[in-house]
């Protein structure tokens, strides 16, 4: 058995908080480049040019990429020989996303009550998923959502017989139904399968998903790449002003499902495809 601190937890979930708002990871970085050095149209390579300038101007001086510094999502994974001592688990996150988002001057963006709408000032509760694993160790992964393209998000309960053309034509609609409003370039995440909110949390994780790291399933990986070239002829491109560039990646993430169903879920995200995990 392994004792892990909530002070431990409180401290590593406010660096994240900030790390994660201020610097983009290094896959994201070097996509929006690559996009930017293959972009035919003066006006997408223009945009491209000024996200990238955006995040040398934001790690340089340490403020946010993006205003919308998101409401915190994370995924936690216990393992099963971890004992954590302190506070409520739930509670350490949430204090230090408190702090974190306090501190590190960082917009508040949520509200206590759906339809009351009083902001709670310091960006809590987070929206935590929890996952019991093997071993003694804690990974705590972060991934502020902006609502912008949250707001695009889409979840289609399709019928068997509906296929892989029927979850691509699903996933192809939510990326034209968005058009620019998902703040272009984005990544899209899918999930496929499940229930109705297993699919819609797989399409949220699959966005911290590596872009440059297909799925291990083949008939999978082939979906992504079609997907990213159908989504890439749309013509949407950067900022939804034209060019060959409207996202960086389709991630896709599958799991079992009823014999009566089929669960499709997608979820955008823009460039800021924000994440940061640490191991304790």
């Amino acid at each position: 058995m392994r004792i892990i601190h909530t002070d431990e937890i409180i401290r590593n979930v406010k660096e994240m908080c900030i790390e994660a708002n201020l610097h983009l990871s290094e896959d994201m970085a070097a996509a929006i480049q690559n996009a930017r050095d293959e972009e035919t149209g003066d006006l997408g390579k223009q945009i491209l040019g000024q996200l990238l300038e955006n995040m040398d101007i934001a790690a340089g001086e340490e403020i946010p990429i993006c205003q919308d510094t998101g409401m915190a999502i994370f995924f936690v994974k216990i393992g099963q020989d971890v004992h954590i001592e302190g506070m409520n688990l739930t509670d350490a996150i949430n204090e230090g996303v408190k702090q974190g988002y306090t501190e590190g001057y960082l917009r508040k963006s949520v509200v206590s009550d759906p339809l009351i709408r009083v902001n709670t000032n310091d960006n809590t509760p987070a929206i935590i998923h929890y996952d019991i694993v093997p071993g003694d160790k804690l990974e705590i992964l972060i991934a502020p959502k902006g609502f912008g393209s949250e707001n695009m998000s889409r979840v289609f309960m399709l019928k068997p017989a509906d296929g892989a053309e029927g979850v691509k034509n699903a996933v192809l609609q939510a990326v034209m139904d968005a058009g620019p409003n998902a703040c272009p370039p984005v990544v899209v995440g899918v999930g496929i399968g499940g229930d109705f909110e297993k699919a819609a949390i797989m399409a949220k994780k699959a966005l911290t998903r590596n872009v440059n790291q297909g799925s291990d399933l083949p008939h999978i990986k082939e979906m992504e790449e079609e997907l990213l070239t159908r989504i890439n002829q749309s013509g949407i491109g950067p900022g939804g002003l034209g060019g060959k560039t409207t996202a960086i990646a389709v991630n896709i993430e599958t799991y079992a499902t009823h014999i009566a169903g089929l669960p499709v879920a997608v979820n955008m995200c823009c460039h800021v495809n924000r994440h940061v995990t640490r191991v304790l």
